[in-house]
């Protein structure tokens, strides 16, 4: 971009970090920072020492700049020009930020190396194929992630071992609409399937599919404490974590089945998949994102945050009994501050207090959903 064509106006969406609600914003690049005046009439300062870019670094990403700690505050621009703007205004803070005129160059390096893992050594292995998963996964379109879910469920949940019973089902169902709600938009369809194992895990698989096991569910005391792990495992969805996780561990040839499209070929990855992701340890980045994110769910839609402060509680109290039944704790670290960082973030204001769910609900009832 030359300097002619370099603005210092420009349009995006602004989030204030304690709601899922999005505001139109016009954003001006100014030496020092970001001036943002926002559609409700308000005018911030964003310092560029107290920014940091989380996504955008990418072809087809959008940019997304956040400042704050536990629930920041976000600024989203469609266009990537906007960073080859600030790189021109402000050139003194230009390594803070993805320069998108090296982007060509960087995808490419990103093939290669994603290449030369699987045709020269173990230790290039080690660190192309992370970096060629993000491309991948970024690259994934939501009808392949929702096919690729569909057949890892089907592996992990086989006929017969589903929990089916409509009513009590339904009940799982309304409580995810209750726990999206407030989210503008969505491009899944969450759908919980209860597997009858007396497992106590959860997890999700690409594409808006949730699996809860029969053991999980019979731990938790409440209908909160449940809406609590819906929560967090829906903005796994919402962030792909698990299909990012996946593209990097399963295998080189699902990793390049991904990048170059091949839907059928995935299908082929759907058993060795499902072993994956029923042991799929995340990054502890991506699990505080999803207890911040699935707080913020919760906050929104009403529902009292202290039901998924609990049921983290309560699991972290069983880490000592740790055993093939208690798989929550092996694949979803709950190091001793999570509580503590659960519970700041649901000191969160809110605008309106929380509401209680199924009032007058026999909560045990609901593990009758198995038979």
């Amino acid at each position: 971009m030359t300097s002619a064509s370099v603005r210092s106006d420009w349009e995006g969406v602004y989030l204030d970090g304690r709601t899922p609600a999005r505001q139109r914003a016009q954003i001006r690049l100014m030496r020092g920072g970001l001036e943002v005046s926002t559609e409700s009439g308000a005018t911030l300062w964003w310092p560029y020492g107290e920014v940091r870019q989380t996504q955008g670094s990418y072809a087809g990403e959008e940019v997304r700049l956040e400042r704050g700690g536990d629930l920041p505050e976000a600024l989203l621009v469609a266009d990537a020009d906007f960073l080859a703007s600030l790189h021109g205004i402000s050139p003194e803070v230009a390594s803070r930020f993805h320069d998108p005129g090296r982007r060509r160059r960087r995808v490419a390096l990103t093939v290669l190396a994603a290449l030369a893992v699987v045709a020269i050594a173990a230790g290039l292995y080690l660190w192309g194929i992370p970096a060629a998963a993000a491309v991948a996964a970024a690259r994934v379109p939501v009808s392949w992630e929702e096919r690729f879910g569909r057949s890892i469920v089907e592996h992990l949940v086989p006929a017969g071992k589903a929990c089916a019973e409509p009513t009590r089902q339904r009940i799982i169902d309304d409580m995810v609409k209750v726990v999206i709600a407030p989210l503008p938009r969505t491009p899944y369809t969450f759908r919980v399937t209860v597997v009858d194992d007396p497992t106590v895990n959860a997890l999700a698989a690409p594409g808006g599919f949730i699996v809860v096991f029969r053991g999980l569910l019979e731990e938790t005391r409440t209908p909160e404490e449940l809406a609590g792990v819906l929560a967090h495992e829906i903005e796994h969805v919402l962030q792909r974590h698990a299909t990012k996780a996946l593209v990097q561990h399963v295998s080189t040839g699902l990793l390049f089945t991904a990048l170059t499209g091949d839907v059928s070929g995935v299908m082929a990855y759907g058993l060795e998949s499902a072993r994956v992701l029923g042991t799929l340890r995340y990054s502890r980045a991506a699990e505080e994102e999803a207890d911040a994110g699935g707080m913020r769910l919760l906050l929104a839609a009403r529902i009292d945050p202290a039901g998924m402060i609990a049921f983290f509680e309560g699991m972290e109290k069983r880490r000592g009994e740790a055993g093939p039944l208690l798989k929550y704790l092996s694949t979803h670290p709950a190091p001793e501050e999570r509580v503590a960082r659960l519970t700041r973030l649901a000191r969160a204001p809110v605008p309106a207090p929380s509401r209680k769910l199924l009032d007058g609900y026999d909560w045990a009832d609901i593990r009758r959903i198995c038979g």
